[in-house]
């Protein structure tokens, strides 16, 4: 007698439909690369607008001019030319010349390096040690937390720039002492930050679950908090970027960042401030490139928080 099988009658003799083996490996391979691109969609895809494409463009054009200033068909930015002297932009120089002929151009590109060094490193010292403190902070609360926050409210009673000129007196000048000082001033507004959205994390029912399922303290900080902390805190770290360039501009503004004649874009300006009446290019240049820089790091970094928020409403 035929045996039914699905749409279609099958007679005994016939063998049965041999099922295909997937091997395990292949496809968790194939969900871990689901996974990751449907979270490149999620923090990469539609909704960011042009501005945020043009801001992003401009960050990777400063970075890449910091990274390859060396080997950037550009002209010395030390050696000076008399006869180029304050020349205008679009002459024998493309964005003209300073006070000693000077190519603009070149010490724009070699001065993003300076900027790009201090503002990398002192946003990581004060993500790594200032994120660390407020995440233990705002899980185990308690005396720790009444300690650590009444040591960072004396520490930002204290008027920054005159802690900040202490420390550059104290370490001295090099690129690297100045990105130590300038992160170790960081350290209690990203302890702020990642306090903040730890308090809000801990609240959240996985975390709760964990917990109730017997998982250890390491464990939920590592697997359930920090992967929640951590976006919130980096596009932090991109607003703080930009007002670190502004901060080391400052203090070459003033003849206390990196030594002369090293070129950084606050002490481009404090050379121009003498030739604003005849050349007002040699400022204006140097400036407006620092505009364009902070300005996308602010804008990118607002954009990237509000989309790694997390609302009440998505959970």
């Amino acid at each position: 007698m035929p045996i039914e099988s699905g749409n279609r009658r099958r007679t005994p003799a016939e063998p049965l439909p041999v099922r295909r083996k997937t091997s395990y490996g292949s496809a968790g391979r194939a969900s871990r690369a689901l996974s990751f691109s449907v979270a490149v969609r999620q923090v990469f895809g539609s909704g960011f607008g042009t501005g945020f494409w043009l801001a992003a463009g401009w960050l990777l054009l400063v970075a890449a001019c910091a990274l390859f200033a060396t080997v950037l068909p550009v002209r010395d930015p030390l050696d000076p030319v008399i006869v180029n002297r304050l020349n205008a932009p679009f002459t024998t120089n493309w964005l003209g010349a300073d006070g000693l002929g000077r190519d603009m151009l070149s010490r724009l590109v070699h001065g993003a390096r300076v900027s790009v060094v201090i503002s990398l490193t002192a946003v990581s010292i004060g993500m790594l040690i200032g994120g660390s403190l407020g995440i233990l902070a705002g899980y185990f609360r308690g005396r720790f937390e009444r300690a650590l926050m009444a040591v960072l409210d004396v520490i930002l009673a204290f008027p920054w720039l005159v802690l900040l000129l202490a420390l550059v007196a104290f370490i001295g000048q090099s690129l690297m002492a100045i990105s130590l000082a300038i992160g170790l001033l960081w350290i209690p507004a990203y302890a702020r930050v990642a306090r903040a959205n730890t308090l809000s994390v801990v609240q959240r029912e996985y975390v709760l679950a964990a917990r109730a399922m017997g998982a250890s303290t390491l464990r939920i900080l590592l697997r359930e908090v920090l992967p929640n902390v951590i976006l919130p805190v980096l596009a932090y770290g991109l607003v703080a970027m930009g007002l670190v360039v502004i901060v080391e501009s400052a203090l070459a503004f003033l003849g206390l960042s990196v030594e002369a004649p090293q070129p950084t874009w606050g002490g481009m300006i404090a050379e121009g401030k003498r030739h604003l009446a005849i050349a007002p290019h040699v400022a204006l240049v140097p400036s407006i490139t620092m505009f364009l820089t902070v300005l996308s790091l602010n804008y990118v970094g607002d954009r990237l928080r509000s989309r790694f928020e997390v609302k009440e409403s998505n959970l």
